[in-house]
């Protein structure tokens, strides 16, 4: 055992727990060779052999080869080959391999499992002797290459003993590892000098990779050399430039290159004031900022020297008055972080400075600190929840609720009516027992299921989707309209329809005892949840009930309930089970999000209380029959249309977007494998905690953070290799089951109709250059939709904040360099909690470990997935950027923690209301902290003086 770190930490109950960290060595790690006389291993474990080593010219003993990182990242077609033998891989190399590349990883290891290769893995990392630890100071990569030399050095001396002779050979194209290796007095060679010394190796030399372009005779350059990303900061160097806009960079001399800080900052409390003369203030916080940015690994750094093509567009914010009073002209603040205050000239600034604005941007001459524009107007008073949520839908880019007229003109009369000619052309399945199952208050219900036994003893199991494109009809406005919105934007209180609400909410909504149109996907399911056969129709339905996830819950547990629908869910669920078990030893993922739900006053629409949202069975026996349904239809389409189906694929993360939750789990003591999807997906549900039950769920909301965005596609310009859903584990994947609220689906249903003979195609289905551009829409309108629906959770929940201090469990997620970023479990939401104190009079000191990702303050250890409990209360003192305030409540910290209430002043009054119990114990909090903090104000101002 090396080296030992302990720690402390305070539990809620009081008690001191004592951690200790442990790094164990060994010495009896073998080396692999096969004539070693000091090792002791099994001779099936030892798989090195002199007499294997392929002939070169440069050595002339026998030799055993050990490659650095780079040489395999960069040479792994070379080590395919079936000619180079006898190579050592440190754990180092391996490990660092399995992080920078999956592809050559999986190749690698396909190379060491074939015993004919002679490739041995030696475990470095844990041999007693070449172990080192990483110095102050220095970079990872330098670290291993010194674990790579110190592994050959060891190899030189355990290997030299009478009648033995092999030379250890150092394979690296790093000239800095090369000449320190050297100077070491090891043997070391470049890939290229290795391969020209081996016979007959001019096919390897065709193989090799070459980072560096020489020719033969001198030439002059012919290009500039490439720039890696610029950072730019800071205002000068932004130079007029505004979020969005197309820019020229000049790059500045790397004496002047920074990289971004670590440090999390707090939000600035106040804005300017508009006078030019005070600008310097601001111009001081910028450059404070960028004083931060001392970071040891610098990145190019540059300043914007042109404007190529301007974003600008309308934006959402408030006014900040002059203070010269008759001035007409004012600062408007945006509520976009990134976009700077705009100069306006306008005559009503009392009445503006109380209401949200919208402002336009006109110019940005060279003489003025800030852009000039022009009032549009008005959306209403600040903090009103109305104005509020037209703020985020206008800076989410979400289309106004209401449909023109052109638009409306396209909607069929009512009242509708199902002809005789209607039913000719479809499937009748109104004799089947059919059912929905959706979210409670859910009016757009676009799926169904059935679930039958037949004859045989199999299933005929059925997809019922509302067959929406029968109404929407391709080019007319309403199409066109359907397209432009892309998909329905869900808030807290209400949601944003893609389609009028004639269609959403009626003639399309597949709602209980009324006869409608579907898309149906029926499949005969064997026992072992194994389709027999797929078909698909055009039909008419009627739903016998449309419940919420908890009725059909209910509905599935009593086993009293034998009508046709309950026996239906069952039969449904017994497969979903079976569907999602086989879909997860594939390699899906089940991962997490903290979800909520809001209950709201029926009246005013404001939130009276929030919890987590709660899954049943009946959640995931929905999904299923989703996925299947989906996949069903993907495969039919891309056999008809190769060039012009519609997919959606997830693609496969890099590892480097793993790093934070490999390195999170291990200072749990947990490994956390992300070579496959389903190596990553056994990994996570193997890592529980029975100390912490929330442990589990928090590392899969850490891996949802890795991953990247899904995205639709036309198949044509894509290889099929890049079709897969990474997340689902499926190599196809459409949407087809939602198309009252995604138009992608709509243009599903089109494709598959052609493809069953039950619609016509026409011109813009088959153009593969026109959908690409509706997948790029489609794209950006469900991204713009996700964020409009954070952002409306973000408002409701300040909404119940107003007026309340609460105290809520919570576990750290993330430890920076000075704050906590903390999940609330019970709020499905997150917060930072700042480690420094202004308001104490004492020092106090926190100590941020990068190796293990810690904060430690006295004998208090903080690390993630802690658990603690904050103070919740919301800072409104920036009107136009409320925040929720996190403050430690335990584990205490003297002059640091919120001082705790007296018992006595919170004890429940015979006779009170629980909301007025409440109120007052917030009122008492409030004003128990207002008296601390004034307090240690004063001893602060007195230490002072």
């Amino acid at each position: 055992m090396l080296t030992t770190k302990v720690f402390f930490r305070k539990t809620k109950g009081g008690n001191i727990f004592k951690t200790v960290r442990e790094h164990y060595l060994r010495d009896d790690i073998y080396c692999g060779f096969k004539a070693c006389k000091k090792c002791k291993a099994r001779s099936r474990d030892l798989v090195l052999d002199e007499e294997d080593t392929v002939k070169s010219s440069l050595i002339p003993l026998s030799y055993v080869l050990i490659l650095d990182t780079n040489i395999i990242l960069d040479q792994i077609d070379i080590l395919e080959e079936d000619v180079i033998t006898n190579v050592i891989i440190l754990q180092t190399v391996l490990e660092e391999i399995r992080h920078r590349s999956s592809n050559v990883y999986k190749k690698l290891k396909n190379i060491i499992k074939d015993s004919k290769r002679k490739f041995f893995v030696f475990i470095n990392e844990h041999h007693r002797e070449t172990y080192i630890e990483r110095e102050p100071g220095e970079k990872i990569n330098d670290r291993n290459d010194r674990a790579i030399r110190v592994a050959v050095k060891w190899y030189n001396n355990h290997l030299s003993f009478d009648d033995y002779n092999i030379k250890v050979v150092l394979l690296t194209d790093d000239v800095e590892n090369r000449t320190r290796a050297a100077e070491d007095g090891l043997f070391v060679l470049s890939m290229e000098d290795y391969i020209t010394s081996l016979e007959n190796s001019s096919f390897l030399l065709d193989k090799l990779s070459k980072h560096s372009y020489t020719l033969d005779i001198q030439s002059q350059e012919l290009f500039p050399c490439h720039l890696t990303p610029i950072f730019v900061q800071g205002r000068t160097n932004l130079n007029r430039a505004v979020d969005g806009d197309i820019v020229a960079i000049e790059i500045l001399p790397d004496s002047q290159w920074s990289a971004p800080s670590e440090i999390v900052l707090q939000d600035e409390e106040n804005a300017d004031d508009a006078d030019d003369a005070d600008d310097v203030s601001e111009n001081e916080k910028v450059l404070a900022k960028t004083s931060l940015l001392k970071t040891k690994e610098k990145i190019p750094t540059g300043k914007i020297v042109g404007i190529i093509r301007r974003k600008w567009r309308q934006y959402c914010g408030i006014l900040q008055p002059s203070p010269i009073k008759g001035n007409v002209r004012h600062l408007f603040v945006p509520a976009e972080r990134k976009i700077p205050k705009i100069r306006i000239e306008t005559r009503q600034a009392e009445i503006l400075s109380k209401q949200r604005i919208i402002v336009a941007l006109d110019s940005w001459p060279r003489n003025s600190r800030y852009p000039l524009g022009h009032f549009v107007r008005a959306l209403g008073n600040i903090g009103d929840k109305e104005t509020e949520n037209e703020v985020l839908l206008l800076e989410h880019d979400v289309p106004p609720s209401h449909f023109s007229d052109a638009v409306l003109s396209f909607l069929p009369k009512l009242p509708w009516v199902i002809t005789e000619m209607d039913i000719a052309q479809r499937e009748d399945l109104r004799h089947l027992d059919i059912c929905s199952v959706d979210p409670p208050g859910c009016t757009d219900i676009d799926d169904a299921l059935h679930c039958r036994n037949l004859p045989n003893g199999n299933f005929d199991v059925g997809v019922h989707i509302a067959d929406v494109s029968h109404f929407i009809r391709p080019g007319t406005a309403l199409d066109k309209e359907a397209a432009s919105r892309a998909t329905t934007v869900y808030l807290v209180d209400k949601r944003i329809d893609m389609v009028p609400e004639l269609l959403s909410s009626n003639l399309c909504s597949l709602r209980g005892g009324e006869e409608r149109f579907a898309f149906s996907c029926i499949w005969e399911i064997d026992s072992d949840a194994n389709i027999v056969n797929t078909r698909f129709c055009k039909s008419i339905i009627r739903s016998r009930r449309a419940m919420t996830y908890e009725e059909a819950q209910l509905k599935i547990d009593d086993a009293t309930q034998q009508d046709a629908i309950a026996q239906s869910l069952r039969g449904l669920n017994q497969i979903a089970k079976q569907l999602k078990k086989r879909r997860l030893q594939n390699g899906a993922l089940t991962l997490a999000s903290p979800e909520i739900r809001f209950q709201v006053d029926s009246e005013t629409h404001d939130p009276i209380d929030v919890e987590a949202k709660k899954l049943r069975e009946t959640n995931s026996m929905v999904e299923e029959f989703m996925l299947l349904a989906n996949i069903s239809v993907a495969e039919r389409i891309l056999k008809e249309f190769p060039e012009c189906a519609m997919l959606r694929r997830h693609p496969e993360p890099p590892q480097s977007n793993f790093e934070p939750l490999i390195k999170a789990a291990k200072n749990q003591g947990f490994i956390i494998n992300t070579n496959t999807g389903k190596e990553l997906a056994q990994s996570l549900e193997e890592s529980k905690k029975e100390s912490n039950p929330y442990f589990n769920t928090m590392l899969k909301i850490l891996a949802t953070r890795c991953m990247l965005q899904a995205v639709y596609f036309i198949s044509g310009m894509h290889q099929p290799e890049e079709f897969k859903h990474y997340g689902l584990a499926c190599p196809i994947y459409t949407h087809f089951t939602s198309p009252i609220r995604r138009y992608a689906d709509i243009i599903v249903h089109r494709l598959l109709a052609v493809c069953i003979g039950a619609d016509a195609t026409y011109p813009q289905l088959l153009d593969k250059k026109n959908n690409h551009l509706l997948c790029q829409n489609l794209n950006y309108r469900n991204r713009m939709a996700q964020y409009a629906g954070r952002a409306s959770v973000a408002l409701h929940t300040h909404l119940f904040f107003r007026d309340k201090v609460q105290d809520e469990e919570g576990y750290i997620l993330f430890v920076r360099k000075n704050a906590l970023q903390v999940l609330i479990p019970k709020y499905g939401l997150e917060g930072i909690l700042y480690l420094s104190n202004s308001t104490s009079s004492n020092s106090i000191t926190f100590t941020y470990n990068s190796e293990d990702q810690s904060q430690t303050c006295g004998n208090i250890v903080f690390r993630a997935f802690d658990p603690i409990i904050v103070q919740m209360s919301l800072d409104r003192s920036n009107i136009q950027h409320e925040k929720l305030i996190f403050k430690l409540v335990k584990p205490e910290i003297p002059d640091f923690s919120v001082p705790p209430l007296n018992k006595e002043t919170v004890n429940i009054i015979e006779g009170d209301s629980i909301k007025e119990t409440l109120k007052r114990k917030a009122e008492i909090q409030q004003e128990s902290i207002n008296i601390h903090n004034k307090k240690a104000g004063k001893k602060k101002k007195k230490k002072k003086n």
